[in-house]
């Protein structure tokens, strides 16, 4: 197993963020994964600024394994400096049981134990349904303590089980290939969530052809949309 696929997207996008040149918050990052990196390997990341008008910036950051020339992942990164303006919310958050009493579940392989869930609507994978019925929604903290941020949010999007796990009963072998976060909230409303849980509101989009789509919407507790995710699979 390669490392976990939230976690390269926030070393990707912490490079980006680290950068001196950065002006603003991020607003997209989208992340090929092209080879398999090893847990606990060193690895170098390496970054570019594409292209900036006075509003917006556009980053490639690229990841590889020290001792490698081949991109393991890659990612282009949106930077904006944002300001109030009109305003809308089209999804509405589902009506699931908040997270104190639901039973605890760690997924597989060290982000879940660093990341484990509260299954609040929608069957376990392990039990089998159709993809008609993948639609999930899950509490989900990081258990550190840190204060939720952009990097944690691109951790937190990739929590959910793949949604060709739903075709038949239990885990099947699937890859992410491309992974999108697009951040929504601000700043100061991320600081408000503390280190609370967060909604992760899935729903499979289609799977035909080795290929599976999904869709996330990550709330606030109190119904604020704070990002979406879309990511396209390989499965078997």
């Amino acid at each position: 197993m390669g490392t976990f696929g939230g976690m390269t997207a926030a070393l990707l996008l912490n490079a980006v963020m680290g950068d001196s040149r950065v002006s603003g918050t991020p607003s997209a990052i989208t992340v090929n994964f092209i080879g398999r990196v090893t847990p606990g390997a060193d690895i170098v990341l390496t970054t570019t600024l594409l292209g900036a008008s006075r509003s917006i910036q556009h980053w490639r950051s690229e990841l590889t394994v020290k001792g490698s020339s081949e991109i393991a992942a890659c990612a282009t990164v949106v930077v904006t400096s944002r300001r109030p303006n009109d305003s809308l919310v089209q999804p509405q958050m589902p009506d699931v049981p908040g997270p104190d009493g639901l039973e605890l579940f760690h997924p597989p392989g060290s982000f879940g134990q660093q990341s484990p869930v509260r299954q609040g609507l929608g069957v376990g994978f392990e039990q089998g349904s159709h993809l008609g019925e993948s639609h999930s929604a899950a509490w989900v903290r990081e258990i550190s303590g840190r204060p939720i941020d952009f990097l944690q949010i691109a951790y937190l999007c990739d929590n959910a089980a793949p949604r060709a796990f739903y075709l038949g009963k239990g885990a099947r072998p699937s890859a992410t290939v491309t992974y999108s976060v697009y951040f929504l909230a601000t700043a100061e409303e991320l600081a408000e969530v503390g280190d609370d849980f967060t909604l992760m509101d899935v729903i499979g989009t289609r799977a035909e052809a080795s290929t599976v789509g999904s869709r996330v919407n990550l709330w606030q507790r109190n119904g604020r949309l704070l990002a979406t995710s879309e990511q396209l699979c390989w499965y078997r």
